[in-house]
């Protein structure tokens, strides 16, 4: 049972001065499970609400956590260093049902947050996590802790799947070893980093062989340009990728190519592969792996991740919903998300990059 807060009529005559029709921006700004007004003092319209001892997420949020964990187990994550799960909630308001709307996104910015907002989601699947660390203070001037601020407004929570995704059987890096599959010819696929047993004895046979990185082995030779276009394509139309191959032989057959979304040096380090694919890479690492005579394809960090969520994860996760009795559920891949990083051709910059609308 939850206990009732009064708050005294001192305070709440401070609070709650406004004119009963003053309004500020829409949607009005609400302390949800707070107190029994908001800044919209209008009784008609806005039910009352108490403050009460217990507070939970709405069930809505709840099935798009449920839902997501049947998909990428968090316990797949490398929690070494990553920062994944319901990383901010929202709150259950009595009498006000949540939009059944999810919003993905591959970076939360703050113009994905205001994508959020707009499109009314109350919760947003952020593939990469918004909060890694610990934060000391909570203000406008910061664009994360901003973007904190904006969606506790307006109620929406935050969940991050990340390196979950890219370690489970059909996941981020799975996706990216489909591409290869396209050339008439027989692969074998295996994984570069697997998790241990230890970790995945706990879950569903289906994540029993699960882990970081793939390595695929092509049946016979394939050309170089082939598989740069196969990525090109699969990753959206890309027209310009970077590639560091060796400076003293062309190596323009693969029959091995070692594959990590992001940052993928690290995981991709004792993989043996003609080429390596990875979103991006540090000079040092790809000089090393081109005087060993391989080459690296590098497609920005984002890139290497963004379309899986409209191609694999949409689909996905509308799917699991329903299975977790959510009716007609929205889930909508995010339109402001985007790499930070473009292509220039000198030849033709923006004019704005001269002071010029």
């Amino acid at each position: 049972m939850s206990a009732v807060f009064k708050i005294p009529t001192r305070i709440t005559t401070r609070l709650f001065a406004k004119s009963a029709t003053t309004c500020f921006n829409k949607p009005p700004f609400v302390l949800p499970g707070a107190f029994s007004r908001t800044y919209c003092q209008n009784p008609q319209s806005h039910p009352a609400i108490t403050m009460t001892s217990t507070l939970e997420s709405p069930q809505f949020t709840k099935q798009v956590v449920s839902a997501m964990r049947a998909l990428y187990p968090e316990q797949l994550a490398d929690k070494a260093w990553d920062n994944v799960g319901l990383l901010q909630e929202n709150i259950a308001v009595a009498g006000q049902d949540v939009s059944p709307t999810v919003l993905l996104t591959n970076d939360l910015t703050v113009a994905v947050a205001e994508e959020a907002i707009r499109k009314r989601a109350s919760v947003i699947v952020s593939y990469h996590p918004f909060i890694f660390r610990g934060l000391k203070s909570v203000t406008l001037a910061d664009p994360q802790q901003r973007i904190l601020l904006q969606l506790a407004q307006a109620n929406i929570a935050v969940y991050s799947p990340h390196t979950a995704v890219d370690a489970a059987p059909g996941g981020m890096n799975d996706w990216l070893a489909d591409m290869l599959d396209g050339h008439g010819v027989e692969t074998k696929r295996s994984i570069c980093q697997p998790i241990s047993s230890s970790i995945t004895a706990s879950l569903p046979p289906a994540f029993f062989n699960s882990g970081y990185g793939r390595l695929v082995e092509l049946g016979h030779p394939v050309y170089l340009g082939n598989i740069i276009k196969a990525y090109a394509e699969g990753l959206g139309g890309l027209n310009h990728i970077m590639v560091a191959a060796p400076k003293d032989k062309h190596v323009s057959t693969i029959k091995s190519v070692g594959i990590c979304a992001g940052s993928g040096a690290d995981v991709l380090k004792n993989c043996d592969a003609d080429l390596i694919v990875t979103g991006e890479m540090t000079h040092h690492y790809a000089l090393a792996l081109t005087m060993k005579g391989k080459v690296v394809v590098t497609v920005f960090h984002s890139n290497s991740e963004r379309k899986f969520l409209k191609k694999r994860l949409q689909p996905q996760l509308q799917a699991q919903l329903e299975k977790e009795g959510v009716k007609h559920p929205e889930v909508l891949v995010s339109e402001a998300d985007a790499d930070p990083f473009e292509i220039w051709d000198v030849s033709k910059m923006p004019a704005w990059a001269f002071g010029k609308q």
